[in-house]
């Protein structure tokens, strides 16, 4: 395991301070404040660490509230909504600074058989074919706002191999494409069996391409050009199938709709070997500035 991994599951490991209140420590991400996908990530580890290991997180659905301080800790609360014979129900509160920045329930279920039956994954290519983020980004880093997001990117992508399909929004500014986007990513690095931990990571990389489609539709290349401004609003996913962050996972990316400064993302994750894994949506804040 690489050292920025390491470091990540350092970030996502919180500290208990209470039976159902925890603590977790903040980083800055490509923009100055805290990444989405790292609030969500920690509060999910603070939900799964008031639920037995049998019950496996099945759904989240999650609020944006508030930007995060990435100089300050966030506390985790987890109200215990429910415990049922099959399913198991929290809530969790983020808090920085006496208010509230972010929102969670989470409903996890011990397994049993049922029907079975999955929409097929597209086709796409061989994820070792395709350039890394260090192949890729500085062939575009003359259309960055700034020089060091080069830098933050690189660095976020150290902790997870995450490869473009197609080429992503940046690197065809002015050019509308349709709203749809693939990337493959997995964890630069093996992972303990932990299933929480498969099921966290994956939520902390969902937070970092969705809305790419939206950008896409309208030649726009984002928050790391400056020709767009914007944040999550909301979040939700559902775990369908065991899988492993730590090997690729394809999230296949469309926008079926923006309007009223807001755009929405839609995705499914698939297992290498086809498996539908994860179903994902998300609206996000997408504006053009003034």
């Amino acid at each position: 395991m690489n050292e920025a991994l390491q470091s990540l599951l350092d970030l996502l490991d919180l500290e208990r301070i209470e039976e159902d209140i925890f603590r977790g420590r903040s980083r800055s991400a490509v923009v100055p404040r805290v990444f989405g996908g790292q609030v969500a990530a920690q509060a999910l580890v603070a939900a799964g660490r008031t639920v037995p290991e049998d019950r496996l997180a099945h759904s989240l659905h999650a609020y944006f509230l508030r930007i995060g301080d990435p100089g300050a800790p966030i506390v985790y609360s987890v109200d215990r909504i429910r415990d049922g014979r099959s399913f198991t129900t929290r809530r969790v509160v983020a808090v920085q600074h006496g208010q509230p920045i972010f929102h969670l329930s989470a409903s996890f279920q011990a397994y049993e058989e049922g029907m079975e039956h999955q929409a097929p994954m597209p086709p796409a290519p061989d994820p070792e074919t395709l350039p890394t983020a260090a192949e890729l980004l500085p062939l575009y880093a003359d259309v960055f706002t700034d020089a060091e997001v080069v830098e933050r990117i690189l660095e976020a992508r150290e902790s997870v191999d995450l490869r473009y399909v197609d080429a992503p929004p940046y690197a065809t500014v002015g050019e509308a494409r349709e709203p749809r986007s693939q990337v493959w990513f997995r964890t630069n690095g093996k992972l303990a069996d932990d299933p929480l931990l498969h099921v966290v990571l994956a939520t902390y990389v969902s937070d970092m391409t969705l809305l790419d489609s939206i950008l896409l539709a309208h030649g726009r290349g984002g928050w790391v050009t400056g020709d767009v401004v914007g944040a999550s609003l909301d979040h939700a996913m559902w775990f369908h199938r065991p899988f492993r962050a730590d090997e690729w996972l394809l999230y296949d990316q469309e926008s079926p709709s923006a309007s009223g400064g807001r755009g929405l993302g839609q995705a499914r994750i698939y297992t290498q070997d086809g498996r539908l894994a994860i179903s994902v949506i998300q609206e996000g804040v997408v504006r053009v500035p003034r």
